[in-house]
């Protein structure tokens, strides 16, 4: 089967091509060199190319992705915009307002920033003067030219009616399809429902399987790792959509991050705190929990919130179903109980809701980047305040992601008051042995646990705090 997708409303069909060559590389090859390559792990920006995706509101929508995490199969069926493909006979709104604002200074990252600000233009709802860091929270300029950037997007009107790119949001949308491509001893599968990825597994044994690709195309471009089958689970059926129900809350494995923000926006804390310190906006586009969690990384920002909201992981076979706690799913370092056959099929949040939930982390930059500590807290309170469970997830601090299970154990039964936090503190002192290493030593680790809960405390009783 060939690889087949829109560019820059032009059908592109592709074979003879290593599926693990990068959509961003791939671009570069064909001569779309407005795309750059600055990175190559999502970090910059300057490789971001926008596609059709529906949102949650069922409505087709332009998003930014990283070309250079992404395998040029997983595009099979897509409809993507470079930033050649954004202006007609006249330069668009937002390269208008990077002239006029002085945006671009050497100019390397400007292609990247002109693709975040057009989907940011097309956004449903955008106001004009309005201004969302986010938007262009992905992209890097090093000649430290963000006021301008930041002038531009505030500068932008809203668009024309007869706009190109805004009529093309008012007509069908790309459809993940199945595909099976191969090329050389290399091969890509995408099913799209369990019952052929469990096919698939059977068949090969060792297949990588790859979900957003964040962290394993990675891998592809700074390791040159190599793997002879890729299964790809963005399009199984089963592992999309957001559930509520009177129990719980649902995520399946495979819902980009961006989605899980914008659905569950104001419902849990957690998360609103987590996603804006969780990589950028163009890596959550494509990540997904699931893979966050598999990929097992002790210093993965998930886990520990998701551990303070005393998560379960579903995970499937081709025979059976089983939740798994979260605490419980982590084996040793990148290691899970996940057996052959088996994948995580979504993640369940039991409800009530923590009464007390928030999210820290502890790391080098506020934004876009990795963790030394983070630490995802849940307490559940009774009328009279009396804590009847507690959560402390902790990442950075272990070999795996962890719970710190004395000290919740302290505080069960307690006022949540400088008293129990005392009581709570010797065992969290002596919870963890972290490690040293260039993001942070072992000494300033075992100091952030227990500084962390009692931040965490001290934010929950803000009046008690200024005493």
């Amino acid at each position: 089967m060939t690889i087949r997708f829109r560019l820059n409303q032009q059908e592109v069909v592709v074979n003879g091509v290593d599926p693990h060559t990068s959509l961003l590389h791939f671009l570069r090859a064909q001569g779309h060199t407005g795309t750059k390559e600055g990175c190559a792990e999502g970090e910059c920006g300057a490789c971001a190319v926008a596609v059709v995706r529906q949102g949650p509101d069922g409505k087709p929508r332009y998003v930014p992705i990283n070309s250079c995490l992404v395998l040029l199969p997983a595009v099979h069926g897509a409809e993507l915009v470079t930033v050649e493909g954004i202006a007609g006979d006249e330069l668009h709104p937002v390269q208008d307002a990077m002239v006029a604002k002085g945006g671009s200074q050497c100019g390397y990252c400007t292609p990247g920033f002109v693709v975040s600000l057009f989907t940011e233009f097309y956004r449903e709802g955008r106001q004009p003067g309005e201004v969302d860091p986010e938007a262009i929270s992905g992209n890097l300029c090093r000649c430290t030219g963000y006021r301008p950037i930041r002038e531009a997007l505030a500068s932008l009107p809203l668009p024309a009616k007869d706009d190109t790119h805004k009529v093309r949001l008012t007509q069908h949308q790309p459809v993940a399809t199945g595909l099976s491509y191969e090329e050389g001893e290399v091969c890509f599968e995408r099913p799209t429902n369990l019952e052929r990825l469990f096919t698939l597994l059977d068949r090969h044994p060792t297949a990588k399987l790859i979900a957003g690709g964040t962290d394993i195309v990675v891998e592809v471009n700074q390791r040159d790792s190599r793997w002879d089958v890729f299964v790809s689970l963005e399009a199984v059926a089963e592992l999309r959509g957001i559930e509520e129900t009177p129990d719980h809350i649902r995520i399946g494995a495979g819902v980009p991050l961006s989605e899980v923000e914008e659905v569950l926006h104001g419902k849990i804390r957690i998360f609103d705190e987590l996603f804006p310190l969780f990589s950028s906006r163009l890596i959550r586009n494509r990540a997904t929990f699931g893979g966050n969690l598999v990929n097992g990384s002790p210093i993965g920002d998930g886990a520990p919130a998701l551990l303070g909201l005393d998560a379960g992981v579903e995970v499937a076979s081709r025979d059976a179903e089983r939740l798994v706690p979260l605490a419980d799913f982590f084996t040793g370092y990148r290691k899970t109980v996940l057996e052959h056959g088996e994948v995580v099929k979504g993640i369940r949040i039991p409800k009530p809701l923590p009464t007390l939930q928030r999210f820290f982390k502890v790391s080098k930059r506020v934004m876009d980047d990795i963790s030394t500590v983070a630490a995802g807290m849940g307490l559940w309170l009774d009328d009279h305040g009396v804590i009847t469970k507690a959560r402390l997830g902790y990442g950075g601090v272990a070999a795996t992601p962890v719970r710190a299970r004395a000290a919740e154990a302290a505080l069960v039964g307690q006022v949540f008051d400088h008293a129990a936090v005392a009581r709570a503190l010797p065992a969290l002192k002596q919870a963890f042995t972290p490690i040293d290493d260039h993001r942070g030593s072992a000494a300033y680790r075992a100091a952030m646990v227990p500084r962390l809960f009692e931040k965490f405390e001290a934010e929950s009783h803000p009046a008690e705090a200024a005493e």
